[in-house]
């Protein structure tokens, strides 16, 4: 693994300061690429990634690594230390490279070689990808330490259930991931950006997310005598159309509070006033002051409409994760390794999504970020999306998300 310690002449840097080390070497690439496929074959639910966490231990203790697995039963912790003790005093903070290891329960339904082989399971949101890219710049990171050439130590997290709300980032923070961290930098793979560039925002770059649930109960009869009756399927309508309304007008408008229905459920036969009515959604919200009011204002609006038709409801509001807040100072370190791997044109802006990410727990704790890693094939124009089975990358993404980590490893000891 020597190459791993050369620099490439055409790397552009910053500042004119020498070519960072750690670039990827061929072989140890195609060995990403190999290891990502296996674990698209064999996608797990969140907090069932006992093979995904096997094999990612597996490959760290080959490299000489001393991985511990969290205390929930999946996903690891691995940290990497400068050979030099001077190097390493154990006070300096760490800089911590997080991915997400769980895969969704829906079907894959590409035609590929490495398409996957459970059932009604697939990646289908990148976390293969994201898993390899941590795992591949904690490869390059023990080579360099071993060659007393990382000046800085480093926590690689694999984390479990990024999917199962609130989150398995929370059960990471519990098995101590957090201890001893600085900073924390992410990566997720996003099918509108290129291969080969980042996108990147300072500030909110996802939303908070919440889910709903509500039942709405009253007395039931015919559909002839309605004004005997609790007409629940009037209600629960009036609550699905004004409830949302209601809180649009509740909340500062820069919040972008948005409750968005997934399902409603009400009755059995065409001349039935049914006894019950069931919604639920998803709360989504722009930033922190508004995800914070939320839960109280939602309930306040179901009240309040649920009573003019006298509903009875039963709110389950389920928090979920606020907004993943990047902060200035790690969105600026992200910028830098990509501009000292790939330039200055490797880097683009990007929006805020209304996507939700765990991520956002360990910022509520330590200064971190999270980069737009593109995954689209140069070229191709046709529109995709996470979260479908069709989903797939290029998979010289792998490599580019390695060498963004490896870099801000290094540059990061540089602003201590």
């Amino acid at each position: 693994m020597s190459q791993l310690l050369s620099s490439q002449s055409s790397t552009r840097t910053i500042d004119e300061t020498p070519p960072l080390p750690g670039t990827l070497p061929t072989a140890l690439r195609a060995e990403l690429v190999a290891f990502r496929r296996d674990l698209h074959m064999h996608p797990e639910l969140g907090h069932q990634e006992f093979r995904t966490t096997a094999a990612i231990k597996a490959r760290l203790e080959q490299a000489g690594l001393r991985p511990r697995t969290l205390d929930c039963g999946t996903g690891l912790i691995c940290d990497i230390h400068p050979r030099s003790a001077d190097a390493w005093d154990g006070v300096r903070p760490l800089l911590a490279l997080r991915a997400d290891i769980d895969a969704l329960p829906i079907p894959d339904t590409k035609t590929v070689p490495y398409r996957s082989t459970v059932p009604d399971r697939a990646h289908s949101c990148g976390h293969d990808v994201h898993t390899t890219v941590v795992l591949g710049a904690g490869l390059v990171l023990a080579e360099l330490a071993r060659a007393g050439q990382l000046p800085h130590s480093v926590r690689l997290l694999f984390q479990p259930a990024e999917e199962v709300l609130p989150g398995g980032a929370t059960d990471a923070i519990d098995s101590g991931a957090l201890d001893g961290v600085g900073r924390i930098l992410a990566v997720h793979c996003d099918p509108k950006v290129d291969a080969g560039k980042i996108g990147l925002r300072t500030g909110p770059i996802t939303s908070a997310c919440d889910r709903l649930e509500i039942a709405l109960e009253g007395a039931g009869g015919h559909t002839a005598r309605p004004h005997l009756t609790t007409d629940l399927v009037t209600a629960a309508a009036k609550v699905a159309t004004e409830v949302p309304a209601l809180l649009a007008r509740r909340v500062d408008t820069r919040s972008g509070l948005a409750l968005t229905w997934g399902r409603i459920d009400a009755g059995h036969a065409c001349n039935v006033i049914p006894q019950r009515a069931e919604l639920s959604g998803t709360v989504r919200c722009l930033d922190l002051p508004g995800w914070r009011v939320a839960p109280d204002l939602v309930h306040g609006a179901i009240d309040e409409i649920a009573s003019l038709y006298q509903a009875k409801p039963e709110i389950n509001y389920i928090r979920g994760v606020p907004p993943v807040v990047n902060e200035p100072s790690s969105t600026g370190l992200l910028r830098d390794a990509m501009t000292a791997r790939m330039g200055a044109g490797a880097v683009e802006s990007t929006e805020q999504s209304l996507g939700g990410e765990d991520f956002s727990w360990y910022l509520e704790q330590v200064p971190g970020s999270m980069a737009r890693l593109g995954v689209r094939r140069p070229g191709d124009r046709v529109s995709r999306d996470i979260h479908q089975g069709d989903f797939d990358v290029d998979e010289s993404a792998i490599a580019v998300g390695v060498e963004l980590f490896t870099a801000a490893a290094l540059l990061d000891a540089r602003r201590d």
